[in-house]
């Protein structure tokens, strides 16, 4: 399967950011992708560095403008599309939330983000309620996609649930960057960790990752932080965590990565963690902290 993956530079235009994913999206799919990837919350800028009330209204319904505008673009190219939305579920209600295209425009499913961060700049918790709708893979025309979301990535038992519901890949939508007033080296240790980790999970669970980050700055509205500086190297990987594609880190890119799907079949004979699983020891997994 080819996997197109996008990270793009965005402005407070949400006409003119739509519009160049969607260019974009058509160039891959012109050299061959059948699923394209983009980023976090792709329609705007990264509104969570503040806490203002009004950025509200910027939350759309699903079905809604964005499933429709992208969905007749689905339809005319023939490939599946993975967005990420700010979704309004109902008044007061509001979600981060994935939804994958079908390559005829209709909506195949969605997912909600359920880990939601609360950090200086990152202020999630402010606008989104945890997912509801657990870790389930969504069955598409190019294989079944385990989609996840940015602080999500974190969590090995997320990808595990979601590789133990038989999803073929790994997929993170993502909006993580660096702030002013870390060192250089600090910076490169949080760069270098957030790809060894999801590279961890496609080792661990022997599938396919795909990890689609913003690129460029960001502004502080509120002038309370030096903004974000988003760190790109969107990135593709192997059954193995071998590194199939790593892109800029200040530029925007696209790229066309080519995945084999079935050699996670031959890489779980190899390594066969889920034969050698002790599922009868892991109960308190599900504690919050073992005193």
């Amino acid at each position: 399967m080819k996997v197109g993956i996008i990270q793009q530079h965005n402005g407070a235009d949400h006409t003119d950011n739509v519009h160049r994913l969607q260019e974009r999206v058509r160039q891959l799919a012109h050299e061959g992708a059948e699923l394209i990837v983009l980023q976090e919350l792709h329609n705007g800028l990264y509104f969570c560095q503040t806490e203002d009330v009004a950025l509200f209204d910027q939350a759309e319904t699903i079905p809604g403008p964005s499933t429709e505008s992208f969905g007749a673009l689905a339809r005319e190219l023939g490939v599946v599309i993975v967005l990420s939305l700010f979704e309004k579920r109902a008044t007061g209600l509001y979600h981060n939330t994935a939804v994958v295209l079908e390559r005829d425009g209709s909506i195949a499913g969605r997912y909600r983000k359920m880990h939601i961060p609360d950090d200086p700049a990152y202020y999630e918790k402010f606008y989104f309620t945890p997912g509801d709708l657990g870790f389930e893979p969504i069955d598409t025309s190019v294989g079944r996609l385990g989609i996840l979301i940015c602080w999500d990535q974190w969590y090995p038992e997320a990808a595990r649930l979601m590789a133990l519901k038989g999803a073929e890949l790994l997929i993170y939508p993502t909006a993580i960057g660096t702030a002013a007033y870390d060192t250089p080296e600090e910076q490169q240790r949080q760069i270098d960790a957030w790809q060894l980790v999801q590279r961890g999970h496609a080792v661990a669970n022997n599938l396919p990752v795909i990890a689609v980050n913003r690129v460029g700055y960001e502004p502080d509205p509120s002038g309370v932080t030096e903004g974000i500086q988003f760190w790109g190297h969107s990135f593709v990987t192997g059954q193995q965590g071998e590194m199939l594609c790593d892109l800029s880190q200040t530029e925007e890119a696209g790229a066309v990565v080519e995945l084999d799907l079935e050699r996670t079949e031959l890489v779980r004979r190899w390594w066969p963690y889920l034969r050698d699983r002790r599922i009868d020891s892991y109960g308190e997994i599900t504690r919050r902290y073992i005193d």
